[in-house]
């Protein structure tokens, strides 16, 4: 016999999906796995900051404004009040944590970004044998080995071979060969992120655009022709998200530099086909909450 549901059973389940709702909405949130079908329903939250003082003191990029910078993009992003609890609600104190940087010798992390974060990783109440900053070698290093949380770092470039070189590309040297990842333009970069060193691990993504290289002539080329000084950078959980605005910031430099529409050759199809192909995260920017603090001006976005 059909069962029939009354009005109060029809309250009864609204209020528990109500309830359901509401933890779901306020799980840290750190917690979410990148990939999995429920991180494709939901909308990614990203951070654009931009400080115009950021290289007033010449071509190197301010310390103090850098960190003050990190610290606003972080409470931003997790929704904390203070820089000290953004940070203890990405990195817990008995997190071993790699943090993933770029050490291209034409266009590396800044130093002072390594620098910042480890103190930032340090302050959280990680022990210091317990951190590690590098690019290469991951795989050899002993607290890459154990690492229970990753922040993946590096400068926002055009790449030779994958459109633009960032966050999902920066993961490449997980890989015992980095070079299976190159074909078709890189399409396949996103699997990187199932890597037993990498799988769940990404706690924090970091697109730095401080003075971003938006088109190359070679595969080495890095002429300060083509780098400007916007002064930002790009925080968030889902590293998709992340490469998706600073993709497209580059175009619209390109675009204006150039007075016409001037694609990346070849184009960076590994940022949508982490999406449409391996659910790693938005690339749609319908899909990508955008919040933008500070210096606007001729932002791209």
């Amino acid at each position: 016999m059909e069962k029939v549901i009354t009005r109060r059973d029809l309250i009864k389940k609204t209020a528990i999906l109500a309830v359901g709702g509401s933890i779901l909405m306020n799980r840290p949130l750190e917690s979410w796995a990148w990939g999995t079908d429920t991180q494709a329903t939901k909308k990614s939250k990203i951070v654009l900051i931009r400080d115009q003082k950021l290289f007033a003191g010449g071509n190197q990029p301010d310390a103090a404004i850098s960190s003050q910078m990190l610290d606003k993009a972080i409470c931003e992003l997790t929704g904390e009040k203070n820089a000290k609890s953004a940070w203890a609600s990405i990195i817990k104190p008995s997190d071993v944590v790699g943090i993933k940087t770029n050490v291209w010798n034409k266009f590396p992390t800044p130093e002072t970004v390594n620098e910042i974060l480890k103190e930032k990783v340090l302050q959280a109440g990680v022990s210091e044998e317990n951190v590690s900053v590098k690019d290469r070698g991951v795989l050899d290093d002993p607290v890459f080995q154990r690492a229970t949380a990753l922040i993946n770092v590096r400068p926002m470039r055009t790449h030779a071979w994958s459109g633009v070189g960032s966050c999902i590309k920066n993961y490449i040297m997980f890989s015992p060969k980095p070079s299976s990842y190159h074909d078709d333009s890189c399409a396949s970069l996103a699997a990187l992120y199932d890597l037993p060193f990498v799988k769940g691990k990404t706690k924090l993504c970091i697109l730095i655009m401080f003075n971003p290289l938006f088109h190359h002539r070679t595969a080495q080329d890095a002429s300060e022709e083509y780098m400007w000084k916007y002064s930002g950078l790009i925080a968030g959980f889902d590293p998709v998200a992340v490469d998706s605005v600073g993709l497209r910031i580059i175009q619209g430099k390109r675009n204006a530099f150039f007075g016409e529409d001037r694609p990346l050759n070849p184009p960076a199809k590994h940022i949508e086909l982490a999406d449409t192909r391996y659910h790693l995260g938005n690339a749609d920017p319908a899909k990508i909450d955008l919040v933008k603090l500070g210096w606007d001006e001729e932002s791209f976005v």
